[in-house]
Formats: structure tokens, C-alpha cells, sequence
């Protein structure tokens, strides 16, 4: 996924322990808003992305997993768009890149502003961090690195088919081509511009469109399933809009999953919502795993690696980042 300006971990052979927490919850259930985000449903989401394997670029596996991500939006009352490109890796490679851009229904009767909710949907198509080199040039399942995010909005588009009482309307973006960037093991130089493609792709649109939608903000969501994840506060959030970073993390304390979301700089890391901020001009932030004691990768023992599976994944981390959700667009 890009890179983080503290530093990105070493290849070692040895992996993290990585450890669940329950949520505490000091504050009354008066300042609580919205459902319950169902965790499992966010879990089984998931695992549907990834029975149709690796979702590389140009692969099978991606085209269908894209109509199942389609239809499911659909399912759940949303109008989809599929933005469509042909957008190239960093060695020239064309990459067939499908933005998924659904929207919550709109009511008629009202002007209502729109709050963004982003993830990419992509696989890395080489574990390039793995501890064994003999995977680098492994595709990687992408369980918590692309799967969990989509998770996430899927069950949040559910919810709000079931409990139609939002202020504003959504938009979820389902970001292509964003794990495509330049692998360590390659000689080419990494500026930061080959990662995030499609999200590049979607913001370049909306910059040049003569009606595009006015977001209040977005938020981007990327790994928020991995066990032991914490959500720091990534710096080029801060930078590009702190009142989002302190909105979300409030939520985070009065859902009771702030253990979960510690009020301390994370890495500042090239990621979707850069191009969101820079292009489209739209004030967002990164909700990204960090793990500061990692040794491996301050992403996560399994970031960029073929243990980036199921086995991997935690319902309660899930939880706590769907419910921080649910909190902050119901309080909107």
C-alpha cells in the first residue's frame, strides 16, 4: 500500500503477537446513535470476497468479485455506478480498473449533504513483505487489506437500508488499482505514483465534472480487520483535516472502542485518500491499521504477506471500526 515517512519494518522471519481487546464503554447509552453494526455479517462479507481467491488486476477472480460487490450495494437499496479505466502499473502494464461508487438512496423531498465512505477492493498480486522470499511473487489474498474495508461499508449500506433515519446520504467508493504499487524487490524507483490508481482515477473525474457531488468529507477505510489492530491518527489526516480525525475519534470514545483508537500520531502514508484530498479537493481521512511495536511491518505482521487470510481477521476489530462508523453518520 504505500509507505509510511517513519519507516517501513525490515523483513523478519518472526511475526507479531497480536492479541484482541474488548471495548469499555464509560458513557451512557443516551449519547449512543445509531444500530448495531453486526459483526458477523462484516466477518462473513469478507470471507465472500475472498472465496473468489486473490482479486488481482486483469484476473477473473477480480471481474467476478467486482459483480458480486455490485450486487450487493444493489441488494441493499443502493444505485451503483461502475467507473470504468484503463489506468498502468508502474512497469507499463494496462490494468482493466473498476471504481465501485454506490449511493445510499436519495430522498426526493430534501437536499442532503453526502458524507463519503472509501476503501480499495484490489490484491496485491506479490506478498513482497512476506518473511519467506520464496512468496514475493505470491499474489496476496487481501482478507484484511482490501476486504475488510468493502466488509465494512457492505454492512453499513445494510444498516441503513434497515434503519432509514440518516441525515445525510452516503456515497461508498470501492477504490481500484490501488495495490499495484512498485514491490520492494523491484529496481524501479518509487515516487509514491504507483499506488493508488483508481483512487487517482476517481479523483482526477471528479475534479474536471461540471456536476459533481459536494461532499462534507470522506473516510477512508484500509485494514480494519487485522487482529490486534489499533487506529492511530495518521499524520497527512491531521494535516489535511483534523476536525474529521477529531469527529471520528470522538465517536470512537463514545461507542467505547477508544482502546481502539488511540488519540497519538500514526505513520503519514501515501494512500487513497491522497489523491481525494490533493485532486477531488475533498477533506478525508485514513482509518489504517498501525502497529507501532511491530517488527515486521508497522502495517502488521501479515501486511503484504500470504498470511493475509481469514485466519487473520477479527470480528471484534471489525466492530469497533463499524460501530465507530455508525456513531459518527448518525450523530451527522
Amino acid at each position: 500500500m504505500r509507505y509510511t515517512l517513519l519507516y517501513i519494518g525490515a523483513l523478519l522471519l518472526m511475526l507479531c503477537s497480536c492479541k484482541g481487546t474488548k471495548p469499555t464503554n464509560n458513557n451512557t447509552e443516551a449519547a449512543l446513535k445509531g444500530p448495531q453494526f453486526q459483526e458477523d455479517s462484516a466477518y462473513a462479507f469478507c470471507a465472500a470476497q475472498c472465496k473468489f481467491g486473490p482479486r488481482t488486476m486483469n484476473s477473473t477472480a477480480h471481474d467476478n468479485c467486482a459483480a458480486w460487490i455490485k450486487q450487493q450495494f444493489e441488494q441493499y437499496g443502493c444505485t451503483v455506478d461502475m467507473q470504468q479505466a484503463t489506468v498502468h502499473g508502474y512497469d507499463g502494464t494496462p490494468l482493466r480498473a473498476t471504481n465501485i461508487i454506490a449511493h445510499t438512496h436519495r430522498k426526493a423531498s430534501q437536499e442532503r449533504e453526502v458524507i463519503l465512505i472509501c476503501a480499495h477492493w484490489d490484491s496485491r498480486p506479490w506478498a513482497d513483505n512476506d518473511p519467506d522470499s520464496t512468496n514475493w511473487h505470491k499474489p496476496v489474498m487481501a482478507a484484511n487489506d482490501g476486504a475488510s474495508g468493502v466488509a465494512v461499508m457492505l454492512e453499513l449500506a445494510r444498516l441503513i437500508q434497515q434503519n432509514d433515519s440518516l441525515g445525510v446520504d452516503v456515497d461508498f467508493v470501492c477504490f481500484d488499482a490501488e495495490d499495484w504499487g512498485i514491490p520492494q524487490w523491484s529496481t524501479a524507483e518509487d515516487n509514491g505514483n504507483s499506488w493508488a490508481l483508481g483512487s487517482q482515477h476517481w479523483a482526477a473525474e471528479h475534479a474536471k465534472s461540471a456536476n459533481k457531488t459536494s461532499y462534507r468529507y470522506g473516510i477512508l477505510l484500509d485494514m480494519v480487520g487485522g487482529q490486534g489492530a489499533r487506529f492511530y491518527q495518521e499524520r497527512l489526516s491531521m494535516q489535511y483535516a483534523q476536525m474529521v480525525v477529531d469527529h471520528v475519534w470522538q465517536a470512537a470514545q463514545t461507542a467505547g472502542y477508544s482502546s481502539f483508537f488511540p488519540t497519538e500520531p500514526g505513520g503519514g502514508i501515501t494512500d487513497d485518500h491522497v489523491p481525494v484530498n490533493d485532486v477531488a479537493l475533498i477533506p478525508c481521512i485514513d482509518i489504517i491499521s498501525y502497529y507501532p511495536d511491530c517488527q515486521q511491518s508497522t502495517f502488521g505482521p501479515t501486511w503484504h504477506t500470504v498470511a493475509d487470510d481469514m485466519q487473520h481477521i477479527d470480528r471484534l476489530t471489525l466492530k469497533a471500526v463499524g460501530q465507530t462508523l455508525v456513531q459518527v453518520l448518525y450523530s451527522e
